[in-house]
Order: structure tokens, then C-alpha cells, then sequence
């Protein structure tokens, strides 16, 4: 039977441990030749936009898609997973939750392999929903002692620092100016929707990693060249992807200041192909844009615990 779950079936399911196995799975399986991910593809109309990422990973006998809509009343997210081998329908899911944590768990792994094992401080830019997965995901990689944390809107961050304080059990405080975040900081993480860099390269520590999660279009940009020329090891996602639509990339990459061969595939750097950090003062960088396979990776995932304990509903199609 083809089987739907809610957002609240979604939530008593997923843990981060969970979406950082499943992402992981995904950029390996990638790299080794065993999946396929399509970038994504968007059809605008005045009032709303229609975003689909389509890919497959047949050793979990999966294929499938998400696509959500964007307009000013919201974003409305569903990923659709049928089985590789017979094309019938095995799950629909909300994807709202899922989303989020899945894209935190990216730069979970990322910081897994490109940070320095004794990485402690971090430095968050962004103080939204999206920012609560992804340092959940670096705290579940790395043993946090601090983090700093700037955004435009004062009040949002210190209720941000707060919420996170008490659920983590670390020091979560608010900076008070992007120097105060990123100077001393071990990790640095970027999660706006910002159109200009928000640091100098001049402010980070040798040895910083950096993971860039919210420049997924031409016209926003979180880090600037100055950083790309800092920067030992530039990892995306899927060099496909980022050469679509990686906002931090592109200009660089137009002027000739960034060649596509320096581009590195995460899932190369986890499989051994590339080293990633060569030296503890090595400053690396993640560009997150987002891919089909780690929602399918996690949507398996999903669905199997969900059988297992009874969830969901049945679909009366995709059969």
C-alpha cells in the first residue's frame, strides 16, 4: 500500500542522528555512481513559484521527487517516493520538518568532514527556523562549547539563543556585530536569505570551516570572493547543482576567478577521493544548495519506521 504522512507523523519519526545518516548515505551513494540527482527546476508565475528536485537511489529501491510552492501566504512542502524497481507509489510525505532538518544535517556532515576534530566555537548567522536544524546538526558532530549568533532582528535572537540554550545544553549567546561572530569562532555557518556578503575573510582564525546554507539563487549571496580566495577546499553539494544556482559561486566563477575543477563533491570527500582538510590551519568551506537524494535518503528512512509502528494513512492511489 501507498502510504501518507502528516507533518505530525513526521515529527514523532525523524531525529537529527537519523537525517544526518540518511544525508550522508546519499552524497556517498553519488559519488560511488549509484545515484542520480537532477537540480532543481522552478516555474514562476506573478503570485507564486513551483520548485521540483527530482533523483533516484535504486540501492534503496527508491525514486522520486519534492516539490513545494512559494507565495506570500507560504511554502508548502511534499515528497513524492516510488519504488525503483516496479514504479509504484510507496510514500507521500509533509515536508515541511523534513526539509528543514535535512538541511541542517548537510552541514552537519560537511562540518563531520571538513572541521577540525577539536572544534568547539561556533559562529551562526540567522536566528530563524532553518538556523534550529542546522546547529542541531553541527552540535550532534562537534562538542560545542559556545556559540555566537547574529541576526537583524534583536528580539528574534535572543529568543533564538535562548529556545537553543535550553534545548542543547550549551552556551548559545547573541553577538552583537558580524566581526564579534566570526573572529575566534572554530566553524562559521551563514543560514539568511542576505544578497551581500555578511563577513571579511580578513576576521576568520586559520583552520575555520565554514558552511554557507542559504545562497541557493543568483541574487543572494552570504559570502564574497574574499573568502573563495582563503579557502583550501571549496565542497558543494553537487557541482551540477552549484553551477546552476550556488549565488556565492556564480560571480566568481563568470569573471574567471574560480575555475569548476576546484569545485569538490562531498560525497568525494567522504568516500577518500579528496581529503577535504589537509592541515588543522586549512580554512574549508561548504556551499549547501539542497538535493532530491537527501530528502529520498531521509523519506525511505521515514517510511520504514512508520510501517513499523503503525503511522500514516493508506493512499487510495499509486498502485
Amino acid at each position: 500500500m501507498s502510504l501518507f504522512l502528516n507533518e505530525s507523523d513526521v515529527r514523532q519519526l525523524l531525529t537529527m542522528p537519523l537525517a544526518i545518516e540518511a544525508v550522508e548515505e546519499a552524497h556517498r551513494e553519488l559519488s560511488l555512481g549509484r545515484a542520480v540527482d537532477v537540480p532543481r527546476q522552478r516555474t514562476r508565475l506573478p503570485q507564486t513559484a513551483l520548485h521540483i528536485l527530482q533523483g533516484a537511489l535504486p540501492g534503496c529501491d527508491a525514486i522520486g521527487y519534492k516539490a513545494y510552492t512559494s507565495n506570500r501566504s507560504g511554502v508548502r512542502f511534499l515528497v513524492h517516493v516510488f519504488s525503483a524497481s516496479t514504479g509504484v507509489l510507496r510514500v507521500v510525505l509533509e515536508a515541511d520538518l523534513l526539509g528543514m532538518m535535512r538541511t541542517g544535517a548537510a552541514s552537519g556532515v560537511a562540518t563531520r568532514w571538513l572541521a577540525r576534530p577539536d572544534a568547539e566555537i561556533l559562529g551562526l548567522f540567522g536566528s530563524g527556523w532553518q538556523s534550529e536544524g542546522h546547529l542541531e546538526a553541527i552540535a550532534a558532530v562537534r562538542p560545542l562549547r559556545r556559540v555566537k549568533v547574529f541576526s537583524r532582528n534583536e528580539e528574534r535572537r535572543a529568543a533564538f539563543c535562548a529556545k537553543m540554550s535550553q534545548r542543547l545544553k550549551i552556551d548559545v549567546v547573541a553577538a552583537g556585530s558580524p566581526e564579534e561572530t566570526v573572529r575566534g569562532s572554530d566553524i562559521v555557518s551563514t543560514v539568511t536569505t542576505a544578497s551581500a556578503p555578511l563577513f571579511d575573510a580578513k576576521w576568520l582564525s586559520p583552520g575555520t570551516h565554514i558552511n554557507a546554507a542559504g545562497s541557493n539563487s543568483l541574487i543572494r549571496r552570504e559570502v564574497g570572493e574574499d573568502v573563495l580566495k582563503v579557502s583550501s577546499a571549496i565542497v558543494v553539494d553537487s557541482r551540477d547543482t552549484a553551477l546552476k544556482e550556488a549565488g556565492d559561486l556564480l560571480p566568481a566563477l563568470e569573471k574567471g576567478r574560480l575555475s569548476e575543477r576546484a569545485l569538490v563533491e562531498l560525497g568525494e570527500v567522504i568516500i577518500g577521493r579528496h581529503p577535504g582538510r589537509s592541515t588543522p590551519d586549512e580554512i574549508t568551506l561548504f556551499e549547501s544548495q539542497g538535493m532530491a537524494i537527501q530528502d529520498i535518503s531521509l523519506a525511505v528512512r521515514l517510511e520504514a519506521l512508520a510501517r513499523e509502528r503503525g503511522l500514516g494513512v493508506e493512499l487510495p492511489y499509486g498502485a
